[in-house]
């Protein structure tokens, strides 16, 4: 089904400079900048350029684009250069000023809000563009439209002189060029992280099928350059997601079709892991906690496979129905909605509210998987099968888990034996060590404040959480013993008002092994205990890598960089005294205090996640941690450049 037949068409007159709608003005956002882009962090700081990419994509989505261009300037200012229609330069009536003009200096000002510039958008909804310009130093914009070339600047939101054309451009040639330098006076640090823009920007790519996006960052002596174009669209972005795993059937079912003014598109292909990884987009917008066309997706997903499974007798009499999580094991879906009028819960737009989203998707699914299951019995076989052993998985599951709470009744929740505890009983002020072998687990014991630090050794590596069902998750004794200490159940169970300690810190050796054991315990939690990092309660602590003794002082240095810093400063002689710890054992419970778990001098390390790249999270977590050899080793070469000491 053709845009032109789904009413998507452009109408340049349509979008002229009246269609720029006014709805209040800017002076709040340089005061409370957090209330529009979320922080004035890292994350913030990158929302800014996805703010103006958002409008070029509006321009893609309206038919009317086909190439953006960003540019990472050495200077730390962000070009974004499309080839759409031009921001209109025409005076509009109710603000006397140039429409250009309003779009970025007024608040709610745009051709998005009714007044037939665009049909469906992204971005902040009008805001984006002033936003962007209040919170930058300094933004100049030039547009190429009706042979001219026109520009303008401001400085703080500001315009320093009125919209002047600059000269002609190529005939037939349209498009508009915002380059923008954050304000260092509100941002915290203007530093753009490539790998950051790379993994959205792509994600825009696969949504936006047919646009092509160019990343250039010439912050670097050789500029570096990623082009991004996907004419699958959707389909690419499921085949990408699934190159670390093996697919079970080689089609991608996707399907597209539009209800009541809903556009919908979804592909989706199951492979041989035993994760889901459903990813939910609004205008391309990425939906992190679902919302109303998750719910039609999953209701048509679980409803079409019973009765194909029940109508073609893949699913005895006697067996229950499938339930959803067992059918969208192993599955990667996208679900990509367009929608004129989105309402998202909250201004974060990380849940979509329209019911008429759940309706389309629902209805839609519905009838095209039950066609491609007719047609294509052999993959319908396939799926049901996995389904049917992972529902016997969870069944052996949920058998273990109430057997375990049957003891914990009968034994008055017994910890695990190898727990140290803390006394203190308030979490807040409690905090668990989760430490890598007995030796270590041995020093800790003794180093550890015994009111509020607890202790839970491990013995070797624990189970690859990537490889294995639930079944065998609740069988294992290491991982068991951490969900018992942590208190808050896994998974459909967890619940975070249980936590029995505020910190969960991830102690491991300084070396390669070690950093492959901490990524197994972070796999764990990702995929198990995704909130308990969401809200900031997972840390990994960083012991020493070397001690230095002179003149019976005594220092210790976390990298080599650090280690070089202290013998400039000391003197480099052979009265120095350099060890080189290879393994947390090593240290005496004195020194694993002074190093690692004294609140006042240790450090750790936060593990945060950044919901809107959650795509890219999962298919590095397969990538690492999945059966595939090939898709690590690149994964490895490609960042290998970046690596300065492996033992860190």
């Amino acid at each position: 089904m053709s845009q032109e037949e789904l009413n998507f068409e452009i109408d340049n007159k349509e979008y002229g400079a009246d269609q720029i709608q006014i709805l209040e003005g800017l002076e709040a956002v340089r005061k409370r900048p957090g209330m529009y882009i979320g922080s004035t962090s890292a994350r913030g700081l990158h929302h800014l350029v996805y703010e103006i990419v958002d409008n070029s994509v509006d321009e893609a989505l309206a038919g009317a684009c086909k190439n953006i261009k960003v540019t990472l300037n050495k200077d730390n200012s962000v070009t974004v250069e499309d080839d759409g229609r031009g921001i209109p330069v025409g005076i509009n009536q109710k603000a006397g000023l140039p429409a250009v003009e309003v779009v970025f200096t007024v608040l709610h000002a745009g051709g998005k809000f009714g007044g037939g510039g665009y049909k469906v958008s992204g971005g902040l909804h009008g805001v984006g563009a002033s936003v962007v310009n209040a919170l930058s130093e300094w933004l100049e914009v030039e547009i190429c439209r009706d042979g001219k070339v026109y520009k303008q600047r401001y400085e703080r939101g500001k315009t320093m002189y009125p919209l002047k054309e600059i000269g002609t451009c190529e005939e037939g040639k349209t498009g508009t060029k915002v380059t923008f330098l954050a304000d260092d006076t509100i941002m915290e640090e203007v530093n753009y992280d490539f790998d950051t823009l790379k993994t959205r920007l792509r994600e825009t790519a696969f949504l936006t099928k047919g646009l092509r996006i160019i990343l250039r960052d010439e912050r670097k002596e050789e500029p570096v350059e990623k082009t991004y174009h996907y004419e699958g669209g959707i389909k690419e972005f499921v085949q990408y997601l699934n190159r670390s795993t093996t697919p079970l059937y080689d089609d991608i079912i996707y399907c597209e079709g539009e209800s009541n003014g809903v556009l919908v598109e979804i592909a989706i292909q199951h492979n041989d892991s035993y994760t889901e990884n459903t990813y939910g987009f609004v205008n391309n917008i990425n939906t992190p906690e679902g919302g109303m066309h998750i719910v039609g997706f999953r209701n048509a997903i679980t409803k079409t496979f019973n009765e194909y499974g029940r109508k073609n007798k893949l699913l005895k009499d006697s067996e229950p129905n499938l339930s959803g999580e067992d059918i969208r094991e192993g599955l990667t879906a996208i679900i990509s909605v367009k929608i004129e009028e989105p309402q998202f819960e909250g201004q974060t737009k990380q849940k979509l509210g329209n019911s008429e989203a759940r309706t389309a998707v629902d209805s839609l699914l519905s009838s095209k998987l039950e066609l491609y299951l007719e047609q294509n019995p052999a993959v319908a076989k396939i799926i049901i099968e996995k389904s049917v052993l992972s529902q016997r998985a969870r069944e052996a599951a949920r058998k273990a888990r109430e057997l375990t709470r049957r003891k914990s009744a009968l034994e008055g929740l017994s910890l695990p034996g190898k727990l140290a505890d803390c006394t203190d009983k308030d979490p807040k002020n409690c905090e668990i060590y989760i430490v890598e072998g007995d030796s270590a687990g041995g020093s800790a014991k003794s180093a550890r404040s015994r009111a509020t630090q607890a202790i839970l050794p491990l013995r070797g590596k624990i189970l690859n959480v990537e490889k294995a069902r639930l079944d065998r998750i609740y069988g294992n004794a290491e991982i068991k013993a951490m969900i018992t200490a942590f208190g808050t159940g896994i998974h459909e169970d967890f619940d975070i008002s249980k936590l029995r300690y505020d910190k969960i810190i991830i102690m491991t050796d300084a070396d390669v092994d070690g950093a492959h054991i901490a990524t197994l315990m972070l796999t764990f939690l990702y995929r198990f205990m995704p909130e308990l990092i969401r809200q900031g309660h997972v840390y990994l602590a960083k012991p020493p890598l070397y001690k230095l003794e002179r003149n019976k002082k005594v220092w210790y240095a976390y990298s080599d960089a650090e280690l070089d810093s202290i013998l400039d400063e000391v003197g480099r002689d052979s009265s120095n005294r350099i060890q080189r710890y290879k393994g947390l054992g090593e240290m005496d419970a004195e020194q694993l205090w002074e190093t690692t778990m004294d609140p006042e001098r240790r450090i750790l390390l936060r593990v945060t996640m950044d919901e809107e790249t959650k795509s890219e999270i999962d298919l590095t977590f397969t990538t690492l941690m999945g059966d595939k050899v090939e898709p690590r080793r690149e994964f490895i070469e490609e960042r290998a450049k970046d690596v300065k000491n492996l033992d860190i």
